[in-house]
């Protein structure tokens, strides 16, 4: 078995259509990086050179036929599919989706395998993803089915941390899905994280409520005063510091996120639109809660400037960096927390 001194980290292409080849390269570009880790693309070596042409990011691609041949000091690419494939920029194409899902599957298969340490994804495009075989509505419900755990969409930055009760969910199904289990699963979740992936000793979590004003005692809405208050008047019994719900319009705008370690709102707009105001560009997605790292930049496939080369890498790269220090963190943890016995 190869041993390897630098983290591996597994990349899958996403839709090529979009603007995911190109923040990949332009988070490898700086020779320094292959230093830190060695990156793994599930791809085919020829599309990353085309790409690397047509972007003018002159990069050496070391191509593979299986992972675990990865080269240290070297962007590695695994050949996942051999044939050409036609690029069209900024177009919404099953085909181009077919083998963004080719790319994920293979890296996942990797990941499983521990063939690479993390996974951080390209961003794929919603609908040209659904195929007989691919049944899902992105990445984290995929990843939740492969992997062991319980998933937790946790938008994370230096400055904020915000994970979700309920993610890709209609609002009108928001409230009937909120339920006192939930609730004390996914905090848990959030809690566990923080202490074994961002090495928080006791974490301070707030949580948003439901409603406007979280109810206001009845008149906006029953849910927080009868699902929100007891689920978290069980965490602060249990000894761990859960406290809410608190109105979500004021909460942010008075700077009072930054005396928590993590906020946790009930629904994707609600958590997602501050955290992305706060932090879009640096923010990761990070998948938690499984026993494996993924994680994926706070953006999506931007059509709109697809082959232009203006895409900002800034968020791939963070998310690369991100899935390191998480990667190292848990591995502390084990260490700290294994029996010496």
């Amino acid at each position: 078995m190869k041993t390897h001194s630098n983290i591996r980290v597994g990349i899958s292409i996403g839709d090529m259509n979009g603007i995911g080849p190109e923040i990949i390269l332009k988070s490898l570009e700086d020779s320094r990086v292959l230093e830190l880790f060695t990156p793994v693309i599930f791809a085919n070596s020829k599309m990353m050179s085309f790409f690397g042409n047509f972007f003018k990011i002159k990069l050496q691609f070391h191509g593979i036929s299986k992972p675990e041949d990865a080269v240290e000091g070297k962007i590695n690419v695994v050949n996942v599919w051999k044939e050409n494939v036609k690029v069209n920029f900024g177009e919404e194409d099953k085909v181009i989706g077919g083998y963004a899902i080719k790319s994920l599957k293979a890296a996942t298969k990797a990941l499983i395998r521990k063939d690479i340490d993390t996974l951080v994804t390209a961003p794929i495009n919603k609908n040209s993803i659904q195929s007989d075989e691919f049944d899902f509505p992105g990445h984290t419900d995929f990843l939740a089915q492969q992997l062991k755990g319980d998933s937790l969409m946790f938008m994370v930055s230096d400055n904020i941390k915000v994970g979700l009760l309920t993610d890709h969910v209609p609002v009108k199904n928001v409230s009937s899905k909120i339920t006192g289990e939930l609730i004390e699963k996914k905090v848990n979740a959030i809690h566990e994280s923080l202490v074994k992936d961002f090495g928080i000793r006791e974490p301070k979590i707030a949580v948003l409520g439901i409603n406007p004003h979280s109810g206001d005692g009845g008149v906006i809405g029953n849910e927080d005063d009868e699902t929100m208050k007891p689920a978290i008047k069980k965490f602060i019994d249990n000894g761990k510091f859960v406290f809410g719900p608190y109105a979500a319009d004021s909460f942010f705008g008075s700077k009072n996120n930054a005396n928590f370690d993590a906020i946790v709102a009930a629904y994707h707009d609600q958590g997602l639109i501050p955290f992305k105001t706060l932090s879009f560009g640096n923010g990761v997605n990070f998948t938690a809660g499984l026993n494996r790292i993924r994680t994926s930049p706070d953006h999506g496939t931007a059509f709109d400037i697809a082959g232009k080369g203006v895409a900002n890498g800034s968020s791939f790269a963070q998310a690369i960096y991100m899935s390191i220090s998480i990667f190292k963190n848990r591995m502390e943890y084990i260490q700290l927390t294994k029996n010496p016995l």
